[in-house]
C-alpha cells in the first residue's frame, strides 16, 4: 500500500471530522470518528494498542499505548492540548522506533483550524 496515499487519507479525515465538529470535545471523541472515517476508506485500523519494549532481559509490557495504528505502518496520537509539546514529540518518535514505523502523526484537535494542529514526524533510524 501507498503510504503517502494512506497519509493523506487521515488528514482529510482529520480536517473533515474537525470542521463537522470542532475543537472542543475529549479526544476520545475524534480518535473514534478518525477511526470510523478510516476504516470506511477500507483501511485497517487499530485503537489504543499495547505497545511493549525490552532492555536486555527485561521487558515492560505495561503503560504504553499507541493511540492509533494504520496499516501497521502509520501511527497517530491524538491530543486535545492548548500546544503540542516537546514531550509529546518524543513520544510519538519513541513509538514509531519501538514499532519499526516509519511515519507518524501528531494530531492535536484543539485548534480553530485543523491544518494546524498536524504535525508529521519521519523515523529515519528503523530497526
Amino acid at each position: 500500500m501507498d503510504i503517502e496515499k494512506i497519509a493523506s487519507d487521515i488528514i482529510n479525515s482529520a480536517i473533515q471530522i474537525h470542521k463537522a465538529l470542532g475543537p472542543g470535545l475529549l479526544e476520545s471523541v475524534y480518535q473514534t470518528c478518525l477511526a470510523y472515517e478510516l476504516r470506511q476508506l477500507g483501511y485497517k485500523v487499530e485503537t489504543e494498542l499495547k505497545q511493549p519494549f525490552q532492555y536486555k532481559e527485561i521487558t515492560f509490557d505495561q503503560g504504553y499505548r499507541i493511540d492509533m495504528l494504520v496499516e501497521d505502518s502509520i501511527i497517530i496520537e491524538n491530543k486535545t492540548v492548548d500546544h503540542i509539546l516537546p514531550v509529546h514529540e518524543a513520544q510519538l518518535i519513541t513509538y514509531l522506533k519501538l514499532r519499526g514505523c516509519s511515519l507518524g502523526f501528531l494530531l492535536n484537535w484543539k485548534v480553530g483550524l485543523m491544518k494546524n494542529g498536524i504535525k508529521r514526524k519521519v523515523n529515519n533510524h528503523l530497526k
